[in-house]
């Protein structure tokens, strides 16, 4: 597909004798040839040379070699390497062309940075790992703040250091300094914890921070007062807690952790650090692994104020943090507890009807359960829960549900509920009427 959509552009070019218009449009200024990109056929802003031979723009050759081949588009034949190598002769001509026809509006195209290799990255890790030995914070902090710097500067460097392990090398610089002595390390953790960020997603080489005293440092920096060093702390949690459940036992045993992630959902400081708060939280309620244990994290969660928070931030919530929160909302509902304070909040009913068919496949599953829960569970007599749904349009909802069609689980419940619903229906004016004789259903 590439390369048929290569072909035709440079037939179309070729033919129509591709031409550089200068700002005043008065007079054109043909690009040699040489100075275009096969690929691309535009100039060249960083040329590289191919074990073929042949030079491409890099930005072509990587999105050409990302798609997964491994051969030169000009020549067929199957690259020996696929690292491409700059060229500097060329970017160089095409420099001096830029300037040279720089009254034509043409300008000159910068001197790219080269990206780091392999090579440069495993050097770095040696250097890491050297600085931890020796107990060099401030080498081992300089050396971070390059990692830091390079992840920035473009998402080829990133993925270069991710793939070579740096997170790996970072995790277990964390673990080494934590078991010293924190206060004296304090600046050069913060450091690593900021390098960790920057490197997400991680692979599985964080489990280095699963020992008591990185797990310890790392909810401290989660309770300090920096808004940033916060950021860190729970983006680096968010990849850590799902690997084991052992991880969410042990963040649930240090004082604080769980108060310090309702603030951040509570006072938000950015969305990525508001989803990571939640779904660190949906682990613990969910993934703990028994039942007086999550009756205990459910019971500290209600008493922070959490199902409030919750249903009032589903008003107007972005799909992703609408899903988590509703996911959260689920879990915390399996208990009397949380169950009791849904019936109390008067945003609750009309909250989880609205959110069924109107956000995604996922919140509409949570929803449904959640709404099955406090239905299932309805103790007065005047089956106040129910009538509230019925007269928000949740019997017409479940029943469109049922018609479009859902996963197995969400199919009972929805059918539960509207055979539950049925015996309220005709006592009760609805908000709002729609229209569903088509639907061949009775219930």
């Amino acid at each position: 597909m590439m390369i048929s959509t290569w072909r035709k552009r440079r037939a179309a070019r070729l033919a129509g004798k591709q031409r550089l218009e200068s700002e005043t449009g008065d007079i054109e200024v043909t690009v040699p040839n040489h100075f275009r990109c096969p690929v691309s056929l535009d100039l060249m802003n960083d040329p590289v040379t191919m074990s073929s031979g042949i030079t491409y723009d890099r930005e072509s050759i990587e999105k050409w070699i990302e798609a997964g081949n491994v051969t030169c588009p000009i020549t067929n034949k199957v690259l020996r390497s696929l690292d491409p190598i700059p060229n500097h002769t060329i970017r160089k001509m095409i420099q001096d062309w830029c300037v040279a026809n720089s009254s034509y509006g043409i300008e000159r195209i910068p001197t790219p940075r080269i990206p780091v290799s392999s090579e440069e990255a495993l050097e770095i890790h040696s250097k890491i790992k050297t600085a931890c030995r020796q107990g060099d914070q401030a080498g081992c902090q300089n050396l971070v703040a390059k990692v830091k710097a390079l992840a920035r500067e473009s998402e080829r460097n990133r993925r270069c250091l991710v793939a070579t392990g740096t997170a790996g090398v970072l995790s277990s610089a964390f673990e080494d300094f934590s078991k010293a002595s924190f206060d004296d390390n304090v600046a050069v953790l913060e450091e690593i914890l900021s390098g960790l960020a920057v490197l997400l997603p991680h692979d599985k080489a964080t489990t280095y921070l699963a020992s008591d005293a990185s797990m310890d440092c790392v909810v401290w920096f989660l309770k300090s007062e920096d808004l940033s060093t916060r950021r860190n702390a729970v983006l680096v949690l968010k990849e850590l807690v799902p690997l084991d459940n052992r991880n969410v036992d042990m963040l649930l045993e240090i004082e604080g952790a769980m108060e310090a992630l309702f603030k951040l959902i509570k006072a938000p400081i950015c969305p990525s650090a508001t989803k990571a708060s939640l779904l660190i939280i949906y682990h613990m309620v969910m993934s703990s692994s028994s039942s007086p244990t999550k009756a205990k994290i459910v019971a500290k969660f209600v008493d922070l104020g959490l199902v409030s928070l919750l249903l009032e931030m589903l008003v107007d919530a972005e799909r992703s943090i609408c899903e988590k929160a509703l996911g959260v909302l689920d879990g915390i509902c399996d208990w009397d507890q949380g169950r009791e304070k849904a019936y109390n909040h008067a945003l609750t009913i009309p909250v989880l009807v609205r959110k069924i068919h109107r956000v995604s496949d996922l919140a509409m599953k949570f929803s449904v359960s959640i709404l099955f829960k406090l239905c299932m569970n309805e103790k007065r007599e005047n089956g106040g829960v129910l009538v509230e749904a019925i007269q928000r349009n949740a019997f017409e909802k479940l029943l469109v549900l049922l018609q479009v069609g859902c996963d197995e689980r969400t199919r009972e419940k929805a059918t539960q509920l509207l055979k539950l619903l049925n015996v309220y229906r005709g006592r009760v004016d609805c908000i709002d009427s729609v229209d569903f004789k088509n639907l061949k259903r009775s219930f």
